[in-house]
This record gives structure tokens, C-alpha cells and sequence, in this order.
């Protein structure tokens, strides 16, 4: 009887306990301001740099908004990986938060933009030392922690760059 509650409570720990890693970047550079743009060059660039950053961190999911230069963003990683990309709004932030909220056990990228990928990380009970991404930078990459086990849930955030740099 005593074996049996051991191997009830081993099983309970092990399927209640879940790490839930979240990558949240900004589309690269962009043509122009216009909501349809494409990224531009240096953007082309830096996609091709998130896939190389990312390729090997077991990616399950891409979440980008319906404009293309997230879309561009995510593509390169999505083809190597072979994971499809699935769209979010850009507004409200409680979508896509809530959707990645529900994940668990898994890898996932979100592809956002300048004023949302801040408060998607706040959402997921991170908090970013940064106050606000200006609008020539795109090469942050935040990377949101989520752990959860029996006696609740730790969120953890790690800040770093990748690509060229876009600020001095």
C-alpha cells in the first residue's frame, strides 16, 4: 500500500511539473513605416540570424502577428525546422499571452513588434529591465522561463541580443 501512494505521488510530481521556455523578438528592419512593408535588407539578415540563434533550441511553435514582416522574421527558422507558423493579433497582448500561457513542457517563438513584445513578456510574469524598445532597435531577444510544479510557478527572464547590433 505504502509502494502504491509512492509511485501515485512520483506520477503526480512528474506529469504536474513543466518547463514552458518562451523566445520573444521583434520583426527585423523594415522598408518603410507602412503597415504592409517588408523587411528590408538588414531584416532579411537578421531572420536569417534568428534561425541560426535558434535553430537548435527546440522550437515546437512560432507565433507571429498577420504582417509580413513578422512573417519574414519567423520564415527562415519555421523552413529549417519545419514547424508551421501560426498568426496571433497584434492587439490586445492577452491573446497571444493567454494562448502561450496554456503551454506546457514546450518551446516556443513569438515574433512581435516594438510596443507589444515588452508587455507579452510582463504577461507571462516576466520583468524586463527594459522600459521600452526604441524604434531602431530589433536586435532583442528575450527568452521567458516557465516553471511549474507542485508548489506553483516561477517565472524567469534572460536578456541578450542577437544579429548584427542596432543600438551603440
Amino acid at each position: 500500500m505504502r509502494l502504491f501512494f509512492l509511485i501515485v505521488i512520483g506520477i503526480t510530481f512528474l506529469t504536474g511539473c513543466s518547463t514552458t521556455t518562451v523566445y520573444i523578438v521583434r520583426h527585423g528592419e523594415k522598408v518603410s513605416e507602412a503597415d504592409t512593408t517588408d523587411l528590408n535588407a538588414a531584416g532579411k539578415q537578421r531572420a536569417i540570424a534568428l534561425a541560426d540563434t535558434l535553430v537548435n533550441k527546440g522550437i515546437d511553435s512560432i507565433f507571429t502577428t498577420p504582417y509580413r514582416r513578422t512573417r519574414q522574421t519567423a520564415e527562415p527558422l519555421a523552413q529549417r525546422i519545419n514547424v508551421r507558423m501560426v498568426e496571433y493579433p497584434a492587439k490586445p497582448n492577452d491573446a497571444i499571452v493567454n494562448r502561450v500561457g496554456q503551454i506546457r513542457g514546450k518551446t516556443v517563438l513569438v515574433v512581435g513588434h516594438s510596443n507589444t513584445i515588452l508587455d507579452i513578456a510582463k504577461g507571462l510574469g516576466a520583468q524586463p529591465t527594459l522600459a521600452k524598445i526604441e524604434s531602431g532597435d530589433f536586435d532583442n531577444l528575450l527568452r521567458v522561463r516557465i516553471r511549474r510544479g507542485l508548489f506553483g510557478k516561477s517565472v524567469s527572464l534572460s536578456q541578450t541580443t542577437y544579429g548584427q547590433p542596432t543600438q551603440p
